[in-house]
């Protein structure tokens, strides 16, 4: 029968959580997520040592002024009785770690759990929801990047990420990754277009070196931009799943953040598509990605 994987960043609003438990979806993996509403149910959000940094991290943050690390999580939700959810905890990223747990890097940036549909028609596998949060360049350091820069935070999700693989054969594995990247594909932006494909291009280049397909989503699996991103080639098969402060779904400036990867041979039984025509785009900034599971 498969199983109905939904990836979003929900900016830590309420709205969205009401949305998908309306989709008889069976699990989400969540950025940006803080904790449902109240009148939101059932669904379990895992417990708070598989999401909250805070519940691993040491207090060396404490007396900065700081009230918290961060206020908002990549999560693996349970959304039906369809599936058996087993969440990782998080762990400082050490080589010793227990069966439940999983070593992370980055505050913020991961979460992991192995999913398993009660009705066997599709085996056990690891579900992995990615948010490459924004880092700043060093104090010493002068830069233009008011923002920072993401794929720092990416390529610590993949080498976290890599703990799940332990063969040179990818079809030893059953993995699907997820999630807001903030980079952007086939193409660079930024003063310096070449610089950022390039560093880019690394990403999706790893992720391919580990045994993990790119899923897209891609056209046709979704609406493309009413006009190119500066610098994407005419070819390009991006298709929105972002639009920028200030604009809606359907106008210009919409771009591509959000994008699934899948274990190769495990990545033949997977689909994904972009929710992202105006009228389904839903209550964030972010469209929802689907992404089904089926049999095999």
């Amino acid at each position: 029968m498969g199983i109905t994987v939904v990836s979003w960043n929900i900016g830590k609003m309420r709205e969205p959580w009401r949305e998908l438990v309306r989709m008889d979806a069976d699990v989400a993996l969540l950025q940006e997520a803080g904790r449902p509403p109240d009148d939101v149910g059932p669904i379990d959000i895992g417990p708070r040592e598989s999401w909250d940094s805070h519940s691993w991290n040491s207090d060396w943050w404490h007396g900065r002024g700081w009230k918290a690390l961060f206020d908002r999580w990549p999560m693996v939700v349970k959304l039906s009785d369809r599936v058996e959810v087993e969440w990782f905890k998080q762990n400082s990223p050490t080589n010793w770690i227990d069966g439940d747990e999983i070593a992370v890097s980055g505050i913020g940036t991961i979460t992991a759990a192995r999913v398993t549909p009660k009705d066997g028609s599709v085996e056990p596998f690891i579900a992995v929801s990615m948010y490459g949060r924004w880092m700043g360049a060093h104090p010493s350091v002068k830069t233009s990047w008011g923002f920072g820069v993401a794929d720092s935070s990416v390529h610590r999700i993949i080498s976290d990420l890599s703990a799940f693989i332990g063969y040179e054969n990818p079809e030893t594995h059953r993995i699907l990754a997820a999630g807001d990247l903030n980079i952007a594909h086939g193409y660079g932006d930024g003063g310096n277009p070449a610089y950022w494909e390039a560093r880019y291009r690394s990403v999706f280049d790893r992720m391919t070196a580990i045994g993990m397909e790119f899923m897209g989503p891609q056209a046709p699996d979704g609406r493309q931009a009413n006009t190119r991103a500066t610098g994407e080639p005419a070819d390009s098969r991006n298709v929105v799943t972002y639009y920028l402060p200030g604009k809606r779904p359907g106008t210009g400036n919409n771009i591509q953040l959000d994008y699934a990867f899948a274990s190769r041979g495990f990545h033949e039984s997977i689909s994904v598509r972009a929710l992202n025509e105006v009228e389904e785009w839903g209550s964030s900034d972010h469209c929802r990605v689907v992404i089904d599971v089926g049999e095999g």
